[in-house]
Order: structure tokens, then C-alpha cells, then sequence
């Protein structure tokens, strides 16, 4: 057995300008533009499409792809920035960005081939299109192996039949990229990931999740009969859809890791403003040391979730191995993001179960970080396999 590595040379957690410039344009975005009618959309489950086009506008929607497919060529830690602020306000938006980011652009600049990056790439990073990543189905969550959904090859193209569920931009997306099964006698190396359209005939947009929280993203089931894909559609070579389902997975958990930093700073954030300003017993509650306690441990616990995902984003950024520090990072921080909304609700007391003080919300929003990208239990697997590898 090896110990986890520890190497922490030429990380450096320094922010630099252009950082610093990222971190100010999310903030002005998020503050200017998603706080506005954040509790209508919650209540109504409605898809913020203006702040959708404005964050393809801005930049937000394909930081990290190269400009020559119409993206920003910004680093992982620039994005891990934005998301942060951006998600401190209104995490439904974030993890609309998130997706397009971390898994749609990133899968199809990292694997696809040059006429898909120019086909699909480019209206995806510049924000005129929206991307959806379908792996989950009904009885294959985690489970990536076990999938159900089918790409039986036809010769020139594949013909796709299946269901695919809580699928994050389903209904608002222009193209999927779908993981099915092609060879089930051949296990993960039977796996392809197919990019369809919407709009291809058999591919329909199922229901709604009705959802405990992130209400304003639109989450649906994708049903797909007899629906036939182009081979030009395959990413990689025949049998490659697992590993790039697991390597996308793997980048995908640094933005999650990022949304769940963002809200539990932004909960923290609101319960401090809210202790300097109400008063109990003849002084601001942030002078009882009750008080003072609750908000020390918050600051401290995000600033270490903060570093791990500064940690993690270095690390690709530097082509270095990060699978492990992704899954710390995510498991630590949507640990946090739970426990320090949860927090901030107390610390509101009655006002923290009211719409309009947000920590409520938040707090909703907080859960589904510990679920989705893989639960906390899978980030351990992860954790645990790196570790003894």
C-alpha cells in the first residue's frame, strides 16, 4: 500500500489578475443579473433563459475551450472561480454552466473529432446552443456498466433504444451526448457515446423532476425509440463511451466540487451580514459567542474546501493526475455545502425558513451536491482506489 501523495510544489493559491477579473465579472453577473427574481424561479421551477444567453454572452458557457472553437482557453481554476460566485447566488444557473463546461465541452474538445468540434463544439462554447450528458437511467446511476439504453450498429449508422434519467438541461439542450450499450458481451469496452441532436426522430423529452431543490434548472427524462445516430456522431473508436464517460466524470467533479464551494460560501456569507445586523438581548447576535462559534467553524471548514478545489484545478490545469483530488474536493465540499446552510438557517432562526432571507433555499440546493457526479460513498471509492494504486 502507498500513502496519498503530498507534493504540493508549484501550487501556488496565489490568484492572479486575470483570476481576480474572472472572480469580479461572476460576481457582478450573479449579483446583478441572477439575484433578481431568484425566488420566483425557485417557486415557478422556471429555466432562467435570459441569464442562460447572458452567461454564453459573457463567456461563462465554454471557459475552458480553446478559442479556435469559440471558447474562452481559460484554465480550470478560472473556471472553478465562476462557478463559485455564480453559485453563491443562484445554483440552478451554475450547474446549467457547470454541465455545458465540465462534461459537454470538455468531452468534446478533449475526444471528439475535428468536424464534431467544428460541428458541435463551437455553438456550445459560445452559449447559442446548450449541451446535455446523458449516462444515468433508471436502474444505472453510479453504476456506469449497467446500462441499459442500446446503440445496436446498423452498418452506417446506430439505431438507439432507451431511457435516460434526471438529465440536467434535457429539455432546454440542442444535442446530447448519449452513453449506450453496443456489445453487452464485451462489458465497458462494449460502451459507445453518441452525439444526437434534438429534434432526431424517436428522441423525446420526458417529464419534469419535480425537485427538492436547483428548481429553476430543468431536469427530464430522455426517451429515445429506434432512434438512428450517424456513425460521424461516435466519439472515439468503437467501445470507448465508459472511458469517456469516466474521464469526463472525472473533471466534472472539480465544477460540482466548485458549486458546492459557492453555496456554502454564499450561506455563510448571508448568515454573517445577517448577525452583524439582528439583535437579541440588547447587542447583534454576532457579539454572543454562540454565534461567533457557528461562523468561525463555517469560514474555516470553506476555506479548506476551497483549497482542495484550488488543488484540484491546479492539477489539471497542469496535466497532472488530479482523479483523487477531484473526488476529496468534491466529497469535502459538498460535505460542507450541506452542513454550513444548515447552519446558516439556524443562525437566521425563524427567518432562516422564509423564502426571501435565501439560506432556505440554499440549503436545498446544498443536497443534491452530495448526489450527483457520484455520491459521497463513490467519491470514497475513488478516493480509496487511488490510494492503494
Amino acid at each position: 500500500m502507498t500513502t496519498a501523495p503530498h507534493d504540493l510544489q508549484g501550487l501556488n493559491f496565489n490568484l492572479s489578475e486575470e483570476h481576480l477579473a474572472v472572480q469580479e465579472a461572476a460576481r457582478d453577473f450573479a449579483q446583478n443579473e441572477l439575484l433578481p427574481g431568484i425566488v420566483e424561479r425557485d417557486n415557478a421551477q422556471q429555466f432562467p433563459a435570459e441569464q442562460v444567453k447572458r452567461m454564453g454572452e459573457l463567456g461563462f458557457m465554454g471557459m475552458m475551450v480553446s478559442p479556435e472553437y469559440g471558447g474562452g482557453g481559460m484554465d480550470t481554476v478560472s473556471y472553478a472561480i465562476a462557478i463559485e460566485e455564480i453559485s453563491k447566488i443562484d445554483a440552478s444557473a451554475s450547474v446549467i454552466m457547470s454541465v455545458n463546461n465540465s462534461l459537454v465541452c470538455y468531452g468534446l474538445e478533449a475526444f471528439g473529432s475535428e468536424e464534431q468540434k467544428h460541428k458541435y463544439l463551437t455553438p456550445l462554447a459560445s452559449g447559442q446552443m446548450i449541451g446535455a450528458f446523458c449516462l444515468s437511467e433508471p436502474e444505472a446511476g453510479s453504476d456506469a456498466t449497467s446500462q441499459a439504453t442500446t446503440a445496436e450498429d446498423m452498418g452506417d449508422y446506430y439505431l438507439v433504444n432507451g431511457t435516460k434519467n434526471w438529465i440536467t438541461n434535457g429539455n432546454s439542450s440542442g444535442v446530447a451526448l448519449v452513453i449506450a450499450q453496443t456489445n453487452r458481451e464485451k462489458g465497458h469496452r462494449g460502451i459507445n457515446c453518441l452525439i444526437v441532436e434534438k429534434g432526431t426522430p424517436g428522441f423525446v423529452v420526458g417529464k419534469k423532476e419535480d425537485k427538492l431543490g436547483i428548481r429553476a434548472s430543468d431536469t427530464h427524462s430522455l426517451l429515445f425509440t429506434d432512434v438512428k445516430v450517424p456513425k460521424e456522431n461516435r466519439i472515439g473508436n468503437d467501445g470507448f463511451g465508459f472511458k469517456f464517460a469516466m474521464s469526463t466524470l472525472n473533471g466534472g467533479r472539480i465544477g460540482i466540487a466548485a458549486q458546492a464551494l459557492g453555496i456554502a460560501a454564499g450561506a455563510y456569507e448571508l448568515a454573517l451580514k445577517y448577525s452583524q445586523e439582528r439583535k437579541a438581548f440588547g447587542k447583534a447576535i454576532f457579539e454572543h459567542q454562540a454565534i461567533q462559534f457557528k461562523l468561525a467553524e463555517m469560514a474555516t471548514k470553506i476555506e479548506a474546501a476551497r483549497l482542495l478545489v484550488y488543488k484540484a484545478a491546479r492539477l489539471k490545469d497542469e496535466h497532472k493526475d488530479y482523479v483523487q483530488a477531484a473526488a476529496m474536493a468534491k466529497l469535502f465540499a459538498s460535505d460542507v455545502a450541506m452542513w454550513a446552510t444548515t447552519e446558516a438557517v439556524q443562525i437566521h432562526g425563524g427567518y432562516g425558513f422564509v423564502k426571501e432571507f435565501h439560506v432556505e433555499r440554499m440549503m436545498r440546493d446544498a443536497k443534491i451536491t452530495q448526489i450527483y457526479e457520484g455520491t459521497s460513498e463513490i467519491q470514497k471509492l475513488v478516493i480509496a482506489r487511488e490510494i492503494v494504486r
